[in-house]
This record gives structure tokens, sequence and C-alpha cells, in this order.
């Protein structure tokens, strides 16, 4: 029995040490989202995966100006009910709630062991970021017309699924590729792509994989990998990484006060696609950017017409509950935004487990969320308009 342990000692031990890494992450991706655990996991997400080195907080940081005036609204109403904000604040399990008005802070609170200097994964809200990043590089003549096949510019995609893809149907989540995104399903396509970018495949090469199964700009149907083929077209029309474009052009600009960082595959390149760790305050601070038209302190950073057109659906098949002919999601959808519709003026930037940076327009409020919401596969649409229901709850008591 003796010999027996000490030679299954010696097998994990080796396996240990040839696997040891990979079998690390990838027990990380299988238990990430575990009730115990997320909240940590959500702001210690490099002591797990691979990360860029950081964006430098600004050399010239902006802090906002503080009113301690705000009172939260008990109630607001959802799906016919009336329901109390602090409890479903609680119940999506927050980790940080900042609240903007005319570019001041009325509300700011952490929670689960997060704080002002916590890095949060933002997941999907990355990629409203990134969509900056493509205004920038279009205005800047780096992007000739997002009309473009994106076959123009990353020639390696040529006899792939995205060949006949133009820049602008990855902007609307309109590429035609058939993936599953469904991440309670450890089968989908997003979950094979974490994994396997986990275990060291590029997602370049994960990316050349995937197949077309309809006309693109067609159909609005929502994958995270056409974002990555716009991270991959930045890098390449900049001659940046992600991350030096997003320092040059944006962060060192608006005064963000925080180093941030990127999770990145074995090859170094960024998960823009959702991969994006910040604080609260500088998420709130990307919002006011964008309620002030892409405008900081009198200069133009995002082009204006860019967040005009980012920020509404501009064709049939990316409208708010445009059918099941033309769309898979109830909400309308931007170039990389979110439009919950269907009367108000608002848009926000959402990530899985309710990242958000909320933005009215009509009442000057931003609000930026962090959450670890544990329930949201089993409840993702209701938690989605739970949420913006709550924000423009919020929105609406400024004017009272």
């Amino acid at each position: 029995m003796y010999g027996i342990f000490i030679s299954l000692i010696a097998v994990l031990i080796f396996l240990a040490i040839m696997f040891g890494p990979n079998a690390w992450r990838l027990y990380k991706v299988a238990h990430l989202f575990d009730k115990n655990s997320i909240s940590y996991n959500f702001i210690n997400m490099n002591d797990f995966f691979p990360t860029s080195t950081p964006i430098k907080a600004s050399e010239d940081p902006y802090t906002f100006n503080k009113i301690d005036d705000f009172i939260m609204p008990d109630t607001y109403e959802f799906e016919g009910e009336e329901k109390q904000i602090i409890e479903s604040i609680d119940y999506f399990n927050t980790d940080g709630l900042m609240i903007l008005k005319d570019g001041e802070v009325h509300y700011e609170n952490y929670w689960n062991e997060n704080k002002e200097t916590s890095r949060h994964i933002i997941w999907s809200v990355s990629k409203s970021f990134l969509s900056a990043l493509v205004g920038i590089a279009l205005d800047e003549g780096l992007i000739d017309d997002i009309n473009d096949p994106i076959i123009k510019y990353l020639k390696d995609f040529k006899d792939t699924g995205y060949e006949g893809v133009s820049i602008k149907n990855l902007l609307q989540m309109s590429s035609g590729i058939e993936f599953n995104e469904d991440y309670g399903d450890p089968d989908s396509d997003i979950n094979r792509y974490g994994r396997v970018t986990a275990t060291g495949t590029s997602q370049r090469e994960f990316a050349k994989t995937l197949k077309n199964s309809r006309e693109p700009g067609t159909y609005n149907h929502y994958i995270s990998l056409d974002s990555q083929m716009l991270g991959m077209l930045v890098a390449e029309v900049s001659n940046m990484s992600v991350k030096e474009y997003l320092y040059e052009k944006i962060w060192s600009k608006i005064g963000m006060q925080d180093d941030a960082f990127y999770l990145t595959d074995r090859q170094e390149v960024e998960m823009s696609l959702g991969g994006l760790n910040v604080t609260l305050r500088d998420m709130a601070k990307f919002g006011q950017l964008y309620l002030n038209k892409g405008k900081w302190n009198g200069n133009q950073i995002v082009p204006s017409e860019w967040v005009a057109n980012s920020t509404i659906p501009l064709d049939k098949h990316v409208q708010p509950n445009a059918g099941d002919e033309f769309t898979s999601d109830a909400w309308g959808y931007g170039y990389q935004w979110w439009i919950p519709g269907p009367e108000v003026s608002d848009y926000t930037a959402h990530g899985i487990y309710n990242q958000f940076i909320y933005i009215n327009p009509e009442s000057n409020v931003v609000i930026a969320k962090t959450s670890s919401n544990y329930n949201f596969i089993d409840e993702r649409q209701y938690t989605k308009d739970a949420h913006i229901a709550i924000f423009r709850t919020i929105a609406k008591s400024f004017s009272k």
C-alpha cells in the first residue's frame, strides 16, 4: 500500500510539473463564478490569468467633485410590481456603484471587499472602450471606411468565416458567424474559447476556426469574437497594442486616475472582447466622456459623430424588439453599445454578471456599476432589464 501511495504521489508531481499552469487556469475558469469566491475573483483576475503590463494612470489625473446630497429612491417599478432598490442592489451582488449628475459624484459605495482602488473585471463593457478606439482610428484615417471588409486589414482571415464581413457588421454584432454565447452551457463556443485560450491557443487562431451561417449585416446576434476581430483591427492599423492605443488616445487624455490592465492570451494579445480590469471611478469617467459627446475639457477625444452613431440603432435589424427574423435580443444595438429602448434615449455598456456604464442624456446622469451576480446565468434578461428600470428611476429622481 505504501509503495502504491508513493507511486501515486510521483505521478501527481509529474503531472503538476508538466501541466500545472494550464491545469490551474482550467480550474479557475471552471470555478471563476462560484458563489463563495466570485466577488474575490473579479477583483483579483491578475492572480490567476496572464495579463498585460499596466495601462498607467494619467499623469494629470482628474477627480470628480463630490456632493453628499443624494437620497437613493426607495422603490422602482418593474414588470408591474413595486420593488425595493436596496434589496435589488443586494440581490444582484453589487460590488460598486457610482452615480454622476452634471459631472459630479452624488453617490459612491462599495461592497464585497471592493474599494475605490479595486480593479474589477468589466467583461463586455470592454467592448464599448474598444468601439471608441475604432472611431478614433477611423477619424485619424487609419481605417478608410467602416464598410470595408475586415480582410482588407486582416489579410490572414481570407478563406475563413470572416471573409465577406465588414467592419460595420462586426461593430453591430451582425457578422453572421455561427456562435453560441451561452455561459451556462459548458459546450458553448464562448466556454470553448475560454478553455482553449487558457491552455495556449491564440485568440486569432481560434477566430479562424469559426464558420459563417447567415448573410452578414442582416441579423443581430451577439458574438464576442466579433469584438476581438475589432481589437485585432485596431492593433493592425495603429501599429500598437490595444492597451497602448487606449492609453495614448483616451486614458492619458481624460485623467484616468488608476492603473488598469487587460487579460491576455498566451501570446500576450489583449482580450479586448472582455478582459479590461478597471476601477469604478475610471469606468464612470469614460461614461462621462460619452455623455459629453466625446469631449473632455474642451478637447474632442472621440469624434462626436462616432459617439452619436455608436449609441443609436442605425439599421432595422439592430432596433429594440426587431423580431426573431432580425435579432436574438430584445434590446437594440449600436456600435458595441446597447440601446434598451423603446422610447428613452438612454444607452448602456453591459458585461456579464451585471457590469454597467449607463448613460441618460436627458437627465445628464452617468451610472457605473460593478457586480458579481452569481444569479446572472439563470436570470440574464431579467437582471439586465431590472437594472435599466433601477437606473431610470435613479435618473428621474434628480428632477424631483
